[in-house]
């Protein structure tokens, strides 16, 4: 066969029949289904606040300045930035795959023979030999198992990509909602510090109170023990915030600090609330790319294993200077070459192709069910912090009545125990209630800025 022949055998594969190529990847349907969205709560519109970046939906400066340092010092957001570099490079080898290989060598070979051996006594007992080559191998893409390859690859890449985002996003709802939990707790710490003061004031007047005979001594007893009650929620209130800083600085890579921050009523947020169309999620939801991503890769791998069972055209060449003589080398007399181009095929080998077949397509199965649970969290998560921020907007009011109630009855049984027609009693609950009410009205206002935080999250928010 002259070597025309041998160059055209791999053009005869590119004719074989086309039912045998991978397939394409194609979205399953079932998984993305506008049904599964319960987002009844608001209108849908055309536009998402998780287009905006998170700049333009956290107001507050200092806020901004820790998300800024976080992204730029976070554990997670270094480590999966790495990832991204790695799936990269294999990117970019994927994009190289239908191209030949090609190697260079030079050698030197020497090799001694027994004098009385026919080749030995010719060659005086030993012979060497110079060689400068090169070698091309290169096989054909007949049933699309390298562009599978090279597609795996690209999906892996745009995974570790989509990943990186993810960890961006809850990286930045995490620092959201303990700088938000802070303030809280300052907000807190202040009404605690004012009900002690109060309740100092309190007891002193209840012992006054005595001394007249209105009230007895259990009255000042229980004033005291309301006093006490109030400075042990002042330990637990500042040990909460402690522990709260040294979180927000792990986030912020950071050793433990003091986290600088504004006051509670300074805080701010972008409230507008818009969803979009539920199918936003897949484009905007970095978790859910992620998880489709990881169903391409598996889907063109399980295409490589099978590709695998088919037979493959592979050419190869060699060719250079081969001398005895080292000076002789670089002549036309040195040169040779030889072209091979072979059609295997995979017979028996222990069932090996056919195993890493069959675990490809659980793989794929399993990314198929990972993707589809991903997307149903997205949902419910859109779905909870949507029923969340309605739930904390309604219970502010009802509280906010609840505190002025208590208030108003502070100061009513009190001007009554004053005319000594009172019971010390009421007071007493009275006081207690209205700082429960009041400690209760800052964790509902914080529940409902939670809930906007996770809102734009869940909806795909802060990568941008």
């Amino acid at each position: 066969m002259s070597y025309k022949n041998l160059l055209l055998l791999p053009l005869v594969g590119l004719l074989l029949p086309s039912c045998f190529v991978a397939k394409d990847y194609q979205q399953p349907g079932e998984v993305v289904n506008e049904a599964y969205f319960r987002s009844d709560l608001l209108p849908e519109d055309s536009l998402s606040m998780a287009t905006s970046s998170w700049r333009e939906i956290f107001t507050d400066p200092q806020l901004i300045a820790h998300i800024e340092t976080s992204l730029e010092y976070n554990i997670d957001v270094r480590i999966a930035l790495q990832q991204i570099l790695a799936a990269q490079a294999y990117f970019r080898q994927g994009k190289l795959g239908q191209l030949p290989t090609v190697n260079g060598n030079a050698q030197v070979t020497h090799q001694e023979l027994s004098r009385n051996s026919q080749f030995g006594s010719f060659f005086d007992g030993g012979i060497t030999q110079y060689e400068v080559s090169a070698g091309l191998s290169w096989e054909a893409d007949i049933w699309g198992k390298i562009r599978s390859q090279r597609r795996a690859f690209e999906a892996d890449y745009l995974q570790s990509v989509a990943a990186h985002q993810a960890v961006k996003t809850q990286l930045i709802n995490d620092i959201a909602s303990l700088y938000f939990q802070l303030q809280a707790l300052d907000e807190q710490l202040d009404v605690t510090h004012s009900t002690i003061t109060n309740r100092e004031q309190a007891l002193e007047t209840s012992k006054s109170l005595k001394v007249a005979g209105i009230v007895t001594e259990v009255g000042v007893k229980q004033t005291e023990a309301q006093l006490h009650t109030a400075r042990a929620l002042r330990v637990d209130i500042s040990r909460d915030i402690k522990l709260t800083e040294n979180t927000l600085s792990l986030l912020l890579g950071l050793e433990s600090n003091e986290i600088v921050r504004n006051q509670w009523s300074d805080q701010g947020f972008q409230k507008r609330l818009s969803i979009g169309f539920p199918f936003q999620l897949l484009r905007n939801r970095p978790d859910v790319l992620a998880a489709e991503y990881n169903l391409v890769n598996a889907f063109e791998l399980s295409n490589v294993a099978k590709r695998n069972l088919y037979p493959s055209l592979s050419l190869s060449a060699t060719g250079g200077l081969q001398g005895l003589e080292l000076d002789q080398l670089f002549s036309l007399n040195s040169v040779f070459a030889n072209v091979v181009a072979g059609l295997s095929q995979p017979i028996f080998n222990g069932r090996a192709l056919k195993t890493q077949y069959e675990v490809a397509l659980t793989r794929q199965e399993q990314a198929y069910l990972n993707f589809r649970q991903t997307v149903l969290n997205a949902e419910k998560e859109v779905s909870d912090a949507l029923y969340a921020y309605q739930a904390s907007q309604e219970k502010i009011e009802i509280i906010q009545q609840e505190f002025e109630a208590y208030t108003v009855a502070i100061e009513y049984s009190e001007e009554l125990l004053d005319n000594g027609i009172g019971n010390y009693l009421e007071v007493i609950t009275a006081r207690e209630n209205a700082l429960n009410s009041e400690i209760g009205l800052i964790n509902t206002k914080n529940a409902g800025l939670q809930a906007l935080t996770n809102l734009y999250r869940a909806l795909g928010g802060g990568w941008k």
